[in-house]
């Protein structure tokens, strides 16, 4: 089991958090306010602790990055880059641009088609071993997802090792995992022209998917 230090204190850093928990690893949760925080720390009967970005990212030997997407840069700042390093982070921000309204029901990203999320924050952390997983389904999904069939969450990064790593996760999690490799932008293997970083869900024979 692994000491996993989550930055963020939203829906999906507490449900990946108790996720992790179920499944036997530790977690410490950072935020900016700590109190934000309690009622999750009491759900899991104190097995959850809770601390600074910095404290998670010491703590942690995998680093999950569960911010907002344009607050993530900020984050890892707080957190320290050098506690980033050597580690496998994962990255499961969507680069929504909050800025903007969605079009026809279509959300704006701050990405372009020639970069992605997953490489802005790999080049802000060179040493840190990112792999991109868990941006494209909603939280109450990313534990244990009851459907019918078993879906498959694509991920993808540039350390072998760690995309290895992190699939074995997605697949303790309940998910088939398939590996679309590196981080480089490459349209064949990309699944929407937002320019965010390659992640999807496939399910039922349909494809769902999410940057």
């Amino acid at each position: 089991m692994a000491r996993i230090g989550i930055i963020g204190s939203g829906v999906v850093a507490r449900t990946l958090g108790s996720g992790f928990l179920e499944h036997g690893h530790e977690v410490t949760l950072g935020t900016r306010d700590v109190a934000q925080l309690e009622q999750w720390r009491q759900e899991t009967g104190g097995r959850g602790q809770v601390g600074s970005f910095e404290d998670a990212a010491a703590f942690g030997e995998i680093v999950v990055l569960a911010t907002k997407g344009a607050a993530t840069k900020a984050a890892m700042g707080l957190a320290g880059i050098a506690n980033l390093a050597g580690k496998t982070v994962i990255d499961t921000t969507n680069p929504i641009d909050d800025t903007q309204s969605p079009r026809d029901g279509v959300l704006s990203f701050y990405t372009e088609a020639g970069d992605s999320q997953l490489e802005r924050l790999q080049a802000l952390a060179p040493a840190a071993r990112m792999v991109k997983a868990f941006s494209c389904v909603g939280a109450p999904f990313m534990v244990n997802p009851p459907f019918s069939e078993k879906p498959t969450m694509f991920i993808c990064g540039n350390d072998e090792a760690a995309r290895l790593q992190v699939a074995g996760i997605v697949a303790e999690f309940g998910w088939d995992v398939e590996d679309a490799g590196s981080a480089a932008p490459a349209p064949s293997r990309r699944y929407a022209s937002s320019g965010a970083s390659r992640a999807s869900v496939r399910t039922g024979g349909r494809m769902r998917s999410g940057w």
